[in-house]
């Protein structure tokens, strides 16, 4: 895990339902603190602090939150992004405790250079996070796979090719598929396109009268 610590202040609110637009308009987005035990906190953030604190921490770091007198450390776990603007409009912070395992997604990246690219195949990523469980210090900032492996179409890298840091459990089921090389759709459909032709080409052969179909039996080929 980086050692960086990634902090924010946060101000409790009264404004609820339709009066966070306003706030929003006054460059705040409203959240909330969840605490096991405790009444959800009712808090907002600037918009600008927020959207910083969630670039860096994503849904993997724990932060460190400060209201009033009062500290948290938390994990982020529910953000709601505007769907034309891509602004975050509000976010779930879960109270952790230091000395309790969390459960976290944490990004996988493709390490070193992929054979399958050089020659330009296409290598799908159907996921690039997976579910870890870890004390909140133990938490990785991201998981590495080997590119190295991605040579030929239907070469894949799978969960179970990640090697996890002492600490760190990898929840998500091992066979699932985090790469796979495939052929790209032009180059498919150039190679469907050539098949055909000599498929046709293959299905004719000359004859004394012009061209015959090739399983056409002799005897009616003579008529």
């Amino acid at each position: 895990m980086s050692s960086d610590k990634i902090t924010l202040k946060l101000t409790e609110r009264t404004e609820m339902g339709k009066a966070v637009k306003a706030l929003r308009r006054s460059g705040m987005v409203p959240a909330n603190v969840y605490e096991r035990g405790h009444d959800s906190v009712a808090v907002s953030a600037s918009f600008t602090e927020l959207t910083k604190v969630y670039r860096q921490a994503g849904k993997h770091h724990p932060v460190e939150l400060s209201l009033g007198s009062k500290n948290y450390l938390a994990m982020i776990k529910d953000v709601d992004i505007d769907p034309t603007k891509g602004w975050v409009r509000h976010v779930g912070f879960h109270a952790i405790n230091k000395n309790e395992t969390v459960v976290a997604e944490i990004p996988v990246h493709i390490e070193g250079e992929i054979p399958a690219e050089r020659v330009s195949l296409l290598v799908l990523r159907p996921m690039d996070t997976v579910e870890v469980e870890a004390l909140p210090a133990n938490l990785p900032d991201a998981l590495t796979i080997d590119g190295a492996k991605l040579a030929e179409i239907g070469d894949k890298l799978s969960v179970a090719d990640i090697i996890a840091p002492t600490g760190v459990k990898i929840l998500t089921d091992p066979d699932q598929t985090l790469a796979v090389v495939e052929e790209p759709k032009d180059q498919m459909a150039e190679a469907a396109a050539e098949e055909a032709e000599n498929a046709e080409s293959a299905a004719q052969v000359p004859s004394e009268n012009g061209l015959a179909d090739a399983d056409e039996p002799a005897a009616e080929q003579a008529e």
